[in-house]
């Protein structure tokens, strides 16, 4: 005797319930780790360091976990790799905000939209740079 068919909509239902489901869980699991970084950013000083704590480095580390329990080792080597890489790019940002934001005669609106325009150009550089040699 062969099982039934399922149709399509329940097959869809189901894999769209089972993404929602894993995107509340990194929602919630993002936060967790980012309000950690937070507390522990808040021991030092500036307290802007707090900022710093709880920003990239929690969620990368969320991001890694969730994605080694759903892809497996491989993926999150990979992923691993690309945010190596991407640390460039937030150093030409910040570099950026630095240097443009310290100009007076530039408006701070001037500045964070260049800075971003820099981090844009550095991070596309890099995927267009180096999108075949990290895949594996």
């Amino acid at each position: 005797m062969t099982a039934p068919r399922v149709p399509r909509v329940v097959r869809a239902l189901h894999e769209a319930r089972f993404v929602l489901g894993e995107y509340v869980l990194r929602f919630a699991l993002g936060g967790v780790v980012v309000a950690g970084f937070s507390a522990i950013g808040e021991l030092f000083s500036p307290k802007s360091f707090s900022g710093l704590f709880g920003a990239a480095p929690s969620v990368a580390i969320a991001s890694i976990g969730l994605s080694f329990v759903t892809d497996g080792a491989g993926s999150v080597a990979i992923a691993a790799r690309w945010m190596a890489v991407a640390t460039v790019a937030m150093f030409a940002y910040a570099s950026a905000c630095v240097v443009l934001g310290g100009r007076a005669r530039i408006p701070i609106w001037l500045a964070a939209v260049s800075s971003w325009l820099v981090w844009f150009a550095a991070a596309g550089g890099a995927w267009l740079l180096l999108h075949g040699s990290l895949a594996s």
